[in-house]
């Protein structure tokens, strides 16, 4: 279906996705509604006064600045017709009818994990978010955020320097970056996911759009996880959103005397699943997580995994050990043993028993 019919249909004044969607139902497809005269516009009752006018000019031209993107490299606009078009974002009672694409559309229709958090988190927030999106990412989850300051940052980043992929969702159209000292880190995220909006070309940062924005985070994903968040933040806009399409919503529970807790705190009352770690998170999702061990290679260097895997199970045994312990047993550095020890449980073959302790199983 040619896209220009549907950038021309949405380009109108007034016209909304509900009432976008109110007008394919009685004209099927954009094209018809372009195709139609004035006289059964009017009639349908589907639209505005703004938008007949709009209509009535039939000016295709109207949409070439979106057009002229599309034609830049790795610039894509699909419609909800659109095999690429994610499938869980699809099946969300309002979805985007557009999505403007700028690195690999692939990465769309892969398992993703929404992470949010704070725009000024704590560094005890920060250090969980890289934590926890690291081991996410390395388990084959994409990490899909909002590429906001904070907590959204840190789980782009992690997933990044992991090697594994990332979508940053955003609230402006993709020719403009918000925040602009994202820029670099906009340039990552295409390089190794996708930048992501509804929002054409041109559409500046405006306070409306961002809750908007949050609808696409938890629409794409399996589930959503707060890591820090006050109770009137966009991040829990983002977790309800994600319990009324059916997500399952992540908490990591923080200081009772901390402001940035009574978010998650409130979300675990709702019936929110603890989360500690990365494998209290998978055992709740229907996602069967398997060790990326290319992406663990990446990570570690290019380093003989199969070799580190031998070297600590020289020292791991039914009975528990610390990471520090194997450390100075193994005498691999503290980063190499904490990301084999991360493939072992992803594996079955140990399980956390303590606080940075092993066990065999």
């Amino acid at each position: 279906m040619d896209i220009v019919f549907w950038l021309w249909l949405l380009n109108a004044p007034q016209l909304g996705v509900k009432t976008f969607y109110s007008a394919l139902k009685v004209f099927e497809s954009p094209q018809a509604i372009f195709d139609a005269n004035i006289l059964s516009l009017r009639e349908s009752g589907a639209f505005a006064k703004k938008t007949l006018d709009y209509l009535a000019q039939k000016d295709l031209n109207a949409v070439d600045n979106d057009l002229d993107w599309a034609n830049g490299d790795r610039c894509h606009i699909i419609s909800l017709v659109d095999p690429a078009y994610p499938k869980p974002l699809a099946q969300i009672s309002d979805p985007p009818p557009l999505l403007y694409v700028l690195g690999s559309v692939d990465v769309l229709s892969k398992p993703q994990l929404g992470v949010v958090g704070s725009r000024n988190p704590t560094a005890g927030g920060k250090l969980i978010t890289k934590e926890l999106s690291t081991s996410l990412s390395l388990s084959g989850l994409v990490i899909t955020s909002g590429m906001a300051t904070g907590i959204d940052g840190e789980a782009h980043i992690a997933a990044l320097e992991t090697g594994g992929e990332t979508i940053a969702v955003c609230g402006t159209g993709l020719d403009r970056i918000y925040p602009a000292k994202h820029r670099a880190l906009a340039h990552q995220i295409s390089e190794q996911g996708a930048l992501v909006s509804e929002f054409s070309i041109g559409t500046m940062p405006m306070a409306q759009n961002f809750p908007r924005r949050n609808r696409l985070i938890s629409g794409m994903s399996l589930g959503v996880l707060v890591v820090e968040a006050s109770i009137k933040s966009g991040s829990m806009i983002t977790a309800r959103l994600a319990l009324e399409q059916g997500r399952e919503v992540f908490a990591v529970p923080g200081s009772i005397h901390s402001p940035l807790s009574t978010g998650p705190h409130e979300l675990l009352k709702q019936g929110a699943v603890l989360t500690r770690n990365a494998e209290d998170l998978l055992n709740e999702l229907s996602f069967e997580s398997e060790p990326c061990i290319p992406l663990i290679k990446q990570y570690n260097g290019d380093k003989d995994v199969d070799n580190e895997i031998s070297e600590l199970l020289k020292f791991l045994s039914y009975e528990a050990i610390s990471v520090d312990e194997l450390v100075e047993k193994s005498k691999l550095s503290p980063q190499v043993v904490s990301q084999t020890l991360l493939m072992l449980e992803l594996s079955n073959r140990v399980s956390k028993v303590g606080v940075a302790t092993f066990v065999l199983i």
